[in-house]
């Protein structure tokens, strides 16, 4: 079976950091664990019209609040900056410790779109990051793109009754919506929605768990090594492919099928 390597030259000059959370909250009618699902703008370059989960690049005020916090600088900035994108594009507060309610997540979220900062957000409301309530959960790194690659770190995070408020940001997305990770898969299969390969691999490994707790274990026990997706030849077709051995239950599909943003 032969593989190929379909690394672009100076893929690290191309390579933008970026984080993600998959926001996990209770089925309010009993099912399946929901997580928050976002639906960019069509005329985004990068997974346009693609329906994901909540994140963005890493900026350098991340790097530098991250700095400041101690620990380990880009796995700290890469939670500073999946918690910033999140209050960004929908108006929850994760991953922070203090006093939060839906006026004051409001305030807060317009203050960030103000000001692009999250710093300053922070002290403004008393707030302290609780990086702790961020579970590492994948790093993808898809070097096979042959223009903008994004070096994901997956993040996991629960916010129980999700008894909050969403709103989304017009200016990156057009719609907010929660479902289950096997209810978005049906939605994709319908057509109704669009899933790029990382998003699809995720949702597969997601579907996988009954609650926040299973998928949190899960987590906390696989290694979590750099997914760079791969080219293989089976049967005289070419599929896009993911390392084993990483927690997911379906490592690829056939080249032609999968969405690559």
């Amino acid at each position: 079976m032969e593989t190929h390597d379909i690394e672009p030259e100076n893929w690290l000059s191309k390579t933008t950091p970026a984080a993600t959370i998959v926001i996990f909250r209770h089925d309010p009618a009993g099912g399946a664990p929901q997580l928050l699902m976002v639906e960019r703008n069509a005329s985004l370059k990068f997974a346009g019209g693609a329906t994901v989960f909540p994140g963005g690049k890493i900026d350098p005020a991340d790097r530098e609040l991250a700095a400041r916090l101690g620990g380990e600088i880009d796995d700290m900035a890469a939670r500073i900056a999946a918690i910033r994108e999140t209050l960004e594009e929908t108006g929850l507060v994760v991953g922070i410790e203090g006093e939060v309610d839906g006026k004051l997540a409001a305030e807060a979220r317009r203050m960030l779109v103000s000001g692009g900062d999250l710093a300053p957000v922070m002290d403004a409301f008393g707030w302290t990051i609780a990086p702790e309530r961020l579970v590492p959960f994948a790093r993808w790194w898809p070097k096979h793109r042959t223009e903008r690659i994004f070096d994901t770190r997956f993040y996991l995070a629960d916010l129980g009754t999700g008894a909050v408020d969403i709103e989304v940001d017009s200016t990156e997305n057009r719609h907010l919506f929660w479902a289950s990770a096997q209810g978005a898969l049906d939605l994709a299969e319908q057509g109704r929605i669009k899933v790029i390969f990382p998003t699809r691999r995720n949702l597969e490994r997601l579907a996988m768990f009954a609650s926040f707790e299973e998928a949190r274990l899960h987590a906390e026990a696989t290694p979590i090594g750099t997914i760079s997706p791969y080219l293989e030849d089976r049967d005289g077709q070419r599929w896009l492919m993911i390392p084993d051995n990483l927690g997911y239950p379906v490592r690829g599909e056939p080249l032609e099928m999968a969405q690559r943003g």
